[in-house]
């Protein structure tokens, strides 16, 4: 990752259907495990110049956003096979979400529309560094109104992987009092016996990691942040893409650490241009990035 988000990454993940067959706008992805990510999905104003409040924005740029719709593109755009369950508003911003999806090859039949609360939006302002402050309009929105009863439970039954809620949790490390820094106070304060990865991010750094066999610290590879929007999406999104096409990966330290790196590129990358889902990288993208970074060390 880049820029300056430091935080530990919490994925709520569940395993599902052991055919791994994913249904994708109506086609059938065979021996691709299917990612269902659970959320919310927005409209993100970002000012088309860094470095100034919302009051001084000159002007907005509009671009689709919402953590858990991030991941299931962010997903998709790396070859995997993604579907995002949620509720926007039977509005204009609704539409263009969905049509959004569609066209990042996200399924989309878990989406339903709210025709009394509208879309959420949220403003966002871009700091001199990179990082941004947010500004949410819901009173309530339409992504806090999706009943149980909407849900497609078709769609569910094709789970392998569902991610949930934000997809992850940031946590600021420095609020766990003791030294944040020291990988026993983690540990003690973070790690439990049913937790299978943790993983704490350090911004351009890299990010650490922790299982119950071993430990350590993977390095990030640097990029001048334009907007850290989707900074973490992007991160979480190559993690679990790496996640679903090897479940036990968390097992085996190399194959960890690779993930990682891999994951550390896709926040990387996603920081060059303003904007979350516009900035989510591909596979392709990704790989050059990571030869370029192995040849430069050579």
């Amino acid at each position: 990752m880049s820029g300056n988000i430091t935080g530990t990454e919490k994925l709520y993940i569940v395993g599902g259907a052991e055919d791994r067959t994913a249904i994708t706008n109506g086609n059938v992805a065979k021996n691709k495990p299917l990612v269902v990510c659970f959320g919310e999905l927005l409209i993100d104003f970002v000012p088309t110049v860094g470095g100034v409040s919302l009051a001084e924005a000159p002007a907005f740029k509009k671009a689709p956003g919402g953590a858990p719709a991030n991941v299931a593109v962010g997903v998709s755009r790396l070859g995997g096979s993604s579907a995002f369950v949620g509720k926007v508003g039977d509005d204009a911003f609704g539409y263009v979400l969905a049509d959004i999806l569609k066209q990042n090859n996200v399924d989309n039949s878990g989406m339903r529309f709210d025709r009394i609360a509208r879309t959420a939006l949220a403003f966002v302002t871009l700091k001199a560094d990179g990082e941004r402050e947010f500004m949410f309009f819901r009173h309530p929105s339409a992504d806090m109104r999706l009943h149980e009863s909407e849900l497609n439970t078709n769609l569910i039954k094709q789970v392998f992987f569902l991610a949930y809620s934000s997809l992850f949790q940031i946590v600021d490390v420095k609020g766990i009092g003791d030294d944040p820094y020291d990988d026993n106070v983690l540990m003690k304060k973070l790690f439990h016996p049913n937790l299978k990865l943790l993983v704490v991010t350090e911004g351009s750094e890299g990010c650490r990691y922790y299982t119950k066999a071993f430990k350590g610290r993977v390095p990030g590879i640097k990029d001048k942040p334009v907007d850290t929007t989707g900074a973490g999406d992007a991160f979480v999104s190559g993690l679990l893409n790496s996640l679903a096409s090897d479940s036990k990966l968390f097992q085996d330290e190399k194959r960890l650490r690779d993930a990682l790196l891999f994951a550390n590129v896709c926040g990387a990358l996603t920081v060059t241009e303003r904007g979350a889902i516009p900035s989510l990288p591909t596979k392709t993208a990704v790989l050059d990035a990571l030869n370029k970074h192995s040849a430069s060390k050579k």
